[in-house]
């Protein structure tokens, strides 16, 4: 595994700035952008947060399908601390730490999200509607670590956060709500 940067190839104005636009080129040149953009996902110029957190659909019913309990959530963590390398690598490289187009975070804790979650679709439509809230809102705490943290730590963790919120709703309406049997 290469810790070098993926490769630009930008140029700069008089104030430094990168004048880049992150394509698909970019996306395949390195491991480490091919996975902070969820392999494209991230290129997407409508709500590319969304489309990242809509990679988790198929990747969960996929993953599901083969793995054990143990096994998957082993693998969310492997991706967890792949992403803060690989999104740290790759904010480094494009000169802005959490870019917009780096979804590897949304795609991971949304699986995350999707694990604990009924397999159900009403629930998993509940479960994506509730995330991409709290991800774009940014509630308190969530804002507190998505402005304190930094690094491609800090990319991957205010989203987990963001899914820690959502299934603590989900719980909430399960347990108060639909254990009074109106359902």
């Amino acid at each position: 595994m290469t810790t070098s940067t993926p490769e630009t190839h930008h140029s700069t104005e008089d104030t430094g700035a990168p004048q880049f636009r992150p394509d698909i080129y970019f996306v395949y040149s390195h491991a480490a952008s091919l996975i902070a953009f969820s392999g494209g996902a991230g290129l997407s110029r409508i709500a590319p947060g969304t489309v990242g957190t809509l990679v988790a659909f198929p990747l969960f019913w996929w993953l599901n399908h083969y793995l054990s309990p143990v096994y998957f959530l082993l693998l969310i963590d492997i991706m967890f601390i792949a992403g803060i390398w690989a999104c740290g690598l790759c904010g480094k490289a494009l000169g802005d730490p959490d870019h917009g187009g780096m979804v590897w975070d949304e795609t991971v804790a949304f699986l995350l999200v999707l694990y604990f979650t009924p397999d159900e679709w009403t629930w998993q439509l509940a479960a994506f509607i509730l995330f991409r809230f709290f991800d774009i809102v940014k509630p308190q705490p969530i804002r507190y670590y998505d402005n304190r943290l930094t690094g491609g730590f800090g990319v991957m963790f205010d989203d987990m956060v963001a899914a820690f919120f959502t299934l603590l709703c989900l719980a909430g309406w399960k347990a108060w709500v639909l254990s009074e049997t109106y359902f």
